[in-house]
C-alpha cells in the first residue's frame, strides 16, 4: 500500500500538531494533562493513516471475494465455447464491488485490442493482491503452453475458494490469541500505574527513611553522604523508562498480532499505534505525568 496524503491528512495532522503545541503552553504545561494532551495530538496525525490501513485490508478481502465470483462466471462462459476475450467483456457487465473497476479496464483493454497476457499482467498488478497476482500467473502460463484453458480457470477457481477457507478459518482460530494479546498489554500498563501510582512513591520514601535513621545514627559528619544517597532514587527517570517500556511493548505485541491475525507484519502497524497511542495516553492520564 501507497502512502497518499489527502485532505484528512493535513487537516488532522495541523489539529495534531495544534494540539501538541498547546500542550507546551502555559494553560497545561506542568499539568498531568500535557503528556496526555502529546499522546492525543499524536494519535490525531496517526488516525488517519490507521483507517486507510483498515480501509485497505477491507478493500483487499473483498477484492479476493469478487475474484472468486469473476472467475466462476469466466469458467462458465469459457465451458460455453466463448474465447476468453468475449468471456471477459460479457461477465464485466456484472458487479463486482471494488473490483468492478479492474474487470471493466481488462474488458476494455482486450476490446482495443491489447493481448490477453498484457492486459491480465495489469490487471493482476492494479489490484494489488498477491492472490489474484499468482491466479493470474498460473492462467498466463496455462495460455502459453497451450493447455486446457477451462481446466485451468477451475484449478484456480478451488485454489482461490481453498486459500479464502484457510483464511477464514486462521482468523477464527486466532481471534482469541488477538484478544489476548490486548489484554496482556493493557494489564502490563495497568502494573506500570500501580508501580508509579502507589509502590514507587512509597518505596522512595521508606528507603529515605530508613537511610536517614542510619546515617543518624553516625553522627552529623555523614550529612553530606546523606544528602547524596537521599537524592540518588529520584534521579532515575521512572517517566522515560516507563515511557519506552510501552512504546517497545506495544510496537512489538501489534507486530505479533498483525501477523497472527492477517499473515504479514505490515498488518501489525495499526495494531501497534493502537497500543502504543492507547496504552501511553492511559499511563500519562492516570499517573499524571
Amino acid at each position: 500500500m501507497r502512502l497518499k496524503i489527502k485532505a484528512k491528512h493535513i487537516a488532522l495532522g495541523i489539529l495534531g500538531i495544534a494540539i501538541i503545541v498547546l500542550a507546551f503552553t502555559p494553560i497545561l504545561a506542568g499539568t498531568r494533562w500535557q503528556k496526555s494532551s502529546i499522546a492525543i495530538g499524536l494519535l490525531s496525525i496517526a488516525a488517519p493513516f490507521i483507517s486507510d490501513l483498515v480501509k485497505e485490508n477491507k478493500r483487499q478481502q473483498e477484492v479476493e471475494e469478487k475474484f472468486l465470483e469473476f472467475v466462476r462466471a469466466l469458467s462458465n462462459s469459457v465451458k460455453a465455447g466463448i474465447p476468453i476475450p468475449k468471456s471477459i467483456k460479457m461477465v464485466s457487465e456484472a458487479d463486482y464491488g471494488a473490483l468492478t473497476p479492474h474487470v471493466k479496464k481488462l474488458a476494455r483493454q482486450l476490446e482495443w485490442g491489447l493481448p490477453l497476457r498484457d492486459g491480465l499482467m495489469t490487471f493482476a498488478k492494479d489490484t494489488k493482491n498477491k492472490l489474484i497476482k499468482k491466479s493470474i500467473v498460473i492462467v498466463i502460463e496455462a495460455e502459453k503452453s497451450g493447455g486446457n484453458i477451462q481446466d485451468v480457470l477451475s484449478a484456480v477457481t478451488s485454489s482461490v475458494l481453498q486459500m479464502k477457507k484457510i483464511k477464514e478459518e486462521r482468523k477464527s482460530m486466532v481471534f482469541a490469541q488477538i484478544l489476548q494479546g490486548y489484554i496482556v498489554f493493557f494489564i502490563f500498563i495497568g502494573i506500570m500505574i500501580v508501580l508509579m501510582v502507589y509502590l514507587l512513591p512509597q518505596l522512595e520514601g521508606t528507603g529515605g527513611m530508613i537511610v536517614g535513621q542510619t546515617l543518624g545514627d553516625t553522627g552529623g559528619g555523614m550529612m553530606g553522604l546523606e544528602n547524596d544517597l537521599t537524592i540518588a532514587p529520584s534521579q532515575l527517570d521512572y517517566d522515560v523508562i516507563f515511557t519506552a517500556l510501552i512504546l517497545i511493548q506495544g510496537f512489538f505485541a501489534g507486530l505479533i498480532v498483525g501477523k497472527f491475525s492477517e499473515g504479514e507484519f505490515k498488518y501489525g502497524i495499526k495494531h501497534a499505534l493502537i497500543m502504543i497511542m492507547g496504552g501511553y495516553l492511559l499511563f500519562a492520564t492516570a499517573t499524571g505525568l
